[in-house]
């Protein structure tokens, strides 16, 4: 089906350019514009997240370098120029790439859907990350007074390890504000830091029916309603109880009932108070839930790692935030690829592979074959059991 054609035109062909030309339709994005539509520049962003360039100059020397494929690439008949790009990146409405980061989000989620996980539901992992930048340079997202940066407010999917939602505002926005912008939904689970204890905001999503899981922080009055406290087991819970807040502000914030859970964990050797919303799983499900919140660390820590959103290939804030919805979307479009090719194969690995081969013609799927023969033959030569990890 694909046999001719370069690795990163098969992966583009994954892409949904209908709903792409209609986002930029709503916001006149190829309006006057002949040549290097903003598909064409979408692409280049895409491709220059999956190579790996570290700079702007760096990117279009990379194109320059295959001219002679760049139109079969997607790149456009025209020659692609650092200021063109750099222009582009700094003028055209950075809605359209958030708005399709989005689109791809969802057909990312929607493949992931049915992913093994130990309960039945929607659960959610909320935290942010803060990228540092240079004053000089990034002077209107300052926070200090020697210092710029911007977060990454991101709602992490952790049945399907995806990140369903991203706001990125300057680093000086407390994390608690930001959880007014989550999109919320009915009978799903959202798990957050104890950074983000704010019972009002809590209660917010108390009254949606929706679910909340959080680290205590502080100290604050209650009075047991029911339960107790438990001799330790194996399950390593030693107190569920049902509260009622007694302080007059917090009562004031939050005057329905809460749950404390009060865990031990013997991995770690540390004792965990959990504060929650959610009567009808256990306590050990809550626990095992709240260490699911660890993946959007490890989504930040590898979306820093392998793609590029920590030096930035233009100055403006339009072109920063081009630039990391352009990452999230590199990073969907590896999912999406590893689901429907059915490489069964870590992000990481999928990564590598196709960074050394996107111009390369050979079909995705017989990159794997090789690497998925000599994994087995290695399993079955150590007695291990090889597992893939999304």
């Amino acid at each position: 089906m694909n046999t001719g054609s370069y690795v990163f035109t098969q992966l583009i062909k994954l892409l949904p350019k209908e709903a792409f030309d209609w986002i930029v339709k709503q916001y006149d994005g190829d309006k006057y514009i002949k040549h290097f539509t903003c598909w064409n520049q979408l692409l280049v962003m895409i491709f220059g997240q999956l190579y790996g360039c570290e700079r702007l100059r760096e990117l279009v020397s990379v194109i320059s370098a295959h001219s002679m494929k760049a139109y079969h690439l997607g790149f456009g008949n025209e020659e692609i120029k650092l200021a063109n790009l750099s222009k582009a990146n700094a003028n055209r409405d950075y809605r359209i790439f958030e708005k399709f980061a989005g689109k791809l989000i969802e057909i990312a989620q929607n493949k992931r859907i049915n992913a093994p996980f130990d309960l039945n539901g929607k659960f959610y992992a909320f935290d942010s990350t803060t990228i540092d930048l240079c004053l000089s340079l990034f002077w209107w997202a300052k926070f200090r007074s020697t210092k710029s940066g911007i977060k990454a407010h991101t709602l992490f999917d952790v049945v399907t390890q995806i990140p369903a939602y991203i706001n990125i505002t300057n680093a000086n926005v407390h994390d608690t504000q930001a959880m007014d912008d989550i999109p919320y939904e009915p009978n799903a689970y959202y798990i957050f830091d104890r950074g983000y204890f704010d019972l009002a905001r809590l209660y917010k999503i108390n009254i949606i029916d929706s679910f909340f899981i959080i680290r205590q922080k502080g100290r604050f009055q209650y009075k047991i309603v029911d339960g107790e406290d438990l001799v330790e087991g194996d399950d390593g819970v030693i107190c569920d109880q049902t509260i009622e807040l007694t302080g007059y502000q917090s009562k004031k914030n939050y005057p329905g009932r809460l749950r404390r859970i009060v865990y031990y964990s013997k991995e770690l050797k540390r004792t965990f108070t959990y504060i929650t919303n959610a009567f009808y799983i256990s306590a050990k499900e809550i626990a095992m839930l709240y260490k699911k919140r660890w993946q959007v660390e490890l989504f930040f820590k590898w979306i820093k790692q392998h793609l590029y959103i920590k030096s930035f290939w233009g100055n403006s804030e339009n072109a920063v935030r081009i630039q990391i919805y352009c990452a999230i979307s590199a990073y969907c479009l590896v999912a999406v690829a590893e689901h429907d090719y059915r490489l069964n194969r870590s992000m990481f690995d999928v990564l590598r592979i196709l960074r050394g081969s996107l111009i390369d013609r050979t079909p995705i799927g017989k990159l794997f074959e090789k690497q998925v023969d000599e994994g087995a033959e290695i399993c079955e030569e150590s007695g291990f059991q090889l597992s893939f990890n999304f």
